[in-house]
């Protein structure tokens, strides 16, 4: 089923563009197929490890929404892949999985030609208006989710090497100013989104 989704969504996102499919290389693992059957070019061994860092980063997690929605689908004893289906409709809320949407989604709103002072006041700015900065604070953490940080070093590094590296320079002005006036942390999905936009993938196939 794992390898089912990755070849839907993958070639989903291929056709969405225009493009043809590919067949999955049985000689690459799943995070390279992926990024091969979406993309058309075959990723680099420090893209493909990347994005396995960051799926694996995602699944290996406490008891969150998602878990909690297919265990409780599977305990009617309903096939797995309605179980999965379940989860798949909770990670997807904003709440959820899909933050990272809303994060990249920010990031294009404020634009990488934006200095520094322009991102502070952007984000100052709502948060004058009580709005919720996508990507901070957690449940269950109440320190830096320690996902995040490894994200964050993925994301230098993979935006700097594909010349991305704005997107990541103006997270990281984000997250200070939201760390400086909300005291709230960057969860995993706040530089999950900017790594999954450095690796090519569309903006709505993040979660």
């Amino acid at each position: 089923l794992t390898a089912q989704i990755g070849t839907v969504v993958a070639t989903a996102g291929r056709i969405a563009t225009g493009g043809g499919i590919i067949d999955p290389d049985p000689a690459m693992g799943h995070a390279a197929n992926f990024l091969y059957m979406l993309t058309g070019k075959r990723p680099s061994q420090f893209e493909a490890k990347a994005f396995d860092v960051a799926l694996v980063l995602h699944a290996d997690h406490e008891f969150n929404a998602s878990t909690f929605a297919g265990r409780v689908a599977a305990a009617t004893l309903t096939d797995v892949h309605s179980a999965t289906t379940g989860a798949i409709g909770a990670l997807k809320g904003p709440l959820h999985g899909g933050a990272n949407t809303d994060v990249m989604n920010l990031l294009l709103e404020i634009g990488q030609d934006a200095t520094d002072q322009k991102v502070e006041e952007i984000i100052r700015a709502k948060l004058g208006r009580k709005e919720k900065i996508p990507g901070f604070g957690h449940r269950v953490y109440r320190t830096e989710d320690p996902r995040a940080t490894h994200l964050r070093k993925m994301s230098e590094e993979l935006c700097t090497r594909t010349g991305h590296r704005r997107w990541f320079e103006i997270s990281q002005k984000i997250e200070q100013v939201v760390k400086a006036q909300k005291n709230l942390n960057a969860n995993v999905d706040f530089y999950s989104a900017s790594t999954y936009y450095a690796l090519g993938i569309p903006v709505d196939l993040f979660t």
